[in-house]
């Protein structure tokens, strides 16, 4: 790969490597105050998982000489509270949320796999993997009794992962 390319593959691997932080938190987040232990335990294991594709992306974006995002600690911290918060409404809103994250997220990673140049094998492998598995969680979530989010948290959701995909590429 040129110079260019190495750059932006890790640009967008760094940017999965802070979604990863933020989804890790946010299933911690809906574990600390689910009500029904199965659902605890679910959000429990999907959060093990993103620990998974943290590592990959971290080690990736390592491989192509570059750093995870220095605002991974305001990731972490701010997943972990829109999980506790959307907890509380109850587990049906939690796995809504759930379900509707990882929607975006599924789209987000296609998207990384049109944008990751042809030539970086490594890390398509890595996010057709996470995508894999993000749809595997949020088809958990729906099978489980997930309620469907109104359309403007919806709205902001994907707002407020726009915001964080910009500042994770560069920062």
């Amino acid at each position: 790969m040129t110079a260019r390319q190495k750059s932006h593959a890790a640009g967008l691997m760094r940017v999965n490597h802070a979604g990863e932080v933020a989804a890790q938190a946010l299933y911690k987040g809906h574990a600390t105050v689910a009500r029904d232990a199965n659902i605890e335990q679910q959000m429990q294991h999907a959060a093990a998982e993103e620990s998974d594709h943290l590592a990959w992306c971290e080690q990736r974006i390592q491989e192509l000489g570059e750093e995870p995002s220095r605002l991974s600690p305001v990731w972490y911290a701010g997943a972990y509270a829109i999980g506790t918060v959307s907890g509380i409404l109850g587990d049906k809103w939690s796995l809504g949320f759930i379900a509707e994250t990882e929607r975006q997220v599924c789209e987000h990673l296609d998207s990384h796999l049109d944008g990751l140049p042809a030539e970086d094998a490594r890390s398509r492998a890595i996010v057709e993997q996470m995508r894999d598995e993000e749809a595997e969680h949020g088809e958990k979530a729906m099978q489980a009794g997930a309620a469907e989010l109104p359309a403007p948290v919806k709205s902001l959701m994907r707002l407020t992962a726009k915001i964080m995909t910009k500042a994770a590429y560069w920062v």
